[in-house]
C-alpha cells in the first residue's frame, strides 16, 4: 500500500528532476505551484536573486470561496497571481508544476494565468 508520505517523496524527487532544468530570472521568473489537500499556492520566483516577486493562494483575503480545495479555487488563484504579475511588469514566465501531473487543479491554475496575461 502506498502511503501519502511515499507519494510526496516521489513528487519531491520528480520536482527536483524538473528543477535541475528549470530556473527563473528577473525577466522571466518561475511560476511555482504547490498543492495541498486544503489549499493551492502559486508564486513568481526570481531564482538568480532568490526573490519572490508575487504570490497568491487560497488563503489570501482577495480570494473568497466556499471550498479552497477544488478547481474553482485554483482558477481564482491563477487569475490573482497573473494580475499581480502584470502589475509588477512581468508577462513571460517559466511554469514549474512542482512535480504534480499537469491535470485538474494544476492545469486549471495554469490556464487561468494564461488567460489573464501570462505567457508560458
Amino acid at each position: 500500500m502506498i502511503t501519502k508520505a511515499d507519494k510526496n517523496a516521489v513528487r519531491r524527487k520528480r520536482h527536483a528532476r524538473v528543477r535541475s532544468k528549470v530556473s527563473g530570472t528577473a525577466a522571466r521568473p518561475r511560476l511555482n505551484v504547490f498543492r495541498s489537500n486544503k489549499h493551492i499556492y502559486a508564486q513568481l520566483i526570481d531564482d538568480v536573486n532568490g526573490v519572490t516577486l508575487a504570490s497568491a493562494s487560497t488563503l489570501d483575503k482577495d480570494v473568497s470561496l466556499e471550498s479552497t480545495s477544488n478547481v474553482d479555487a485554483a482558477v481564482k488563484v491563477g487569475e490573482l497571481v497573473a494580475k499581480r504579475a502584470v502589475e509588477k511588469g512581468v508577462s513571460e514566465v517559466v511554469f514549474d508544476r512542482g512535480g504534480y501531473l499537469y491535470h485538474g487543479r494544476i492545469k486549471a491554475l495554469a490556464e487561468a494565468a494564461r488567460e489573464n496575461g501570462l505567457q508560458f
